[in-house]
């Protein structure tokens, strides 16, 4: 990823990013480190908003989505614990910010959207930053993507009324699944490892994200 045109600007605001934002917060992966602190955000973020890429906040993309708060994106990369021949399916490429942090981790990443105009964009970006390593997928991400399964790594960038249920099928044996589940407004971000037949399951704290629209989600956003 060259990034030796990018405006000194973007630069600094990323390091400090990295450094007041994530660090400081105990996320402290190098590798996750390092691929927050490459992966230029600003291009991810539309115009009217491009000024605030690197605040400690999410910000509204296209069809009524978002781009995740630096932080959570960097707490739930972390809680995959990717060592970088996993191959990854993401629920919600969106922006498609989140997928190009998993492309710098992980061996192949699967990014599944139900909104096609955000997944074309999504494809574009990354492709525009050079990744190979990826594949975005239009359907209903809550049905996961069995054709390409087991994930060593499953994330779900939006919040889940449960567990889908198929997410935990497509999981590999000592896979790891991040998902929020909880209500419309309020989820707790959850980690759920699969160990042979028994699925280890702990709550890391709260968060919020859009609904996870879909068959096994919510019916449709609120």
């Amino acid at each position: 990823m060259d990034d030796k045109r990018e405006p000194d600007d973007y630069k600094c605001q990323r390091e400090a990013m990295v450094d007041r934002q994530i660090r400081a917060r105990g996320v402290e992966d190098p590798r996750v480190l390092e691929a927050i602190g490459t992966v230029p955000r600003h291009l991810f973020v539309p115009d009217a908003h491009r000024t605030r890429s690197y605040d400690d906040t999410p910000l509204p993309t296209a069809e009524g989505q978002t781009i995740s708060q630096p932080y959570i994106v960097a707490w739930m990369t972390e809680l995959l614990r990717l060592k970088g021949n996993e191959v990854v399916l993401e629920i919600g490429a969106g922006s498609g910010y989140q997928a190009a942090i998993l492309c710098l981790l992980a061996r192949f990443v699967y990014t599944v959207e139900r909104i096609g105009t955000l997944a074309e964009s999504a494809r574009r970006r990354l492709e525009g930053l050079g990744l190979t390593n990826f594949e975005v997928v239009v359907g209903d991400g809550t049905r996961g993507l069995p054709e390409h399964s087991p994930y060593q790594g499953i994330m779900v960038t939006a919040g889940a009324p449960r567990v889908p249920p198929l997410l935990l099928e497509q999981l590999a044996d000592g896979g790891r699944l991040v998902i929020p589940v909880g209500s419309t407004t309020l989820q707790v971000l959850t980690v759920i490892e699969k160990n042979g037949d028994e699925m280890i399951t702990s709550e890391e704290g709260s968060c919020v994200f859009v609904p996870l629209v879909g068959k096994d989600g919510w019916e449709r956003e609120r």
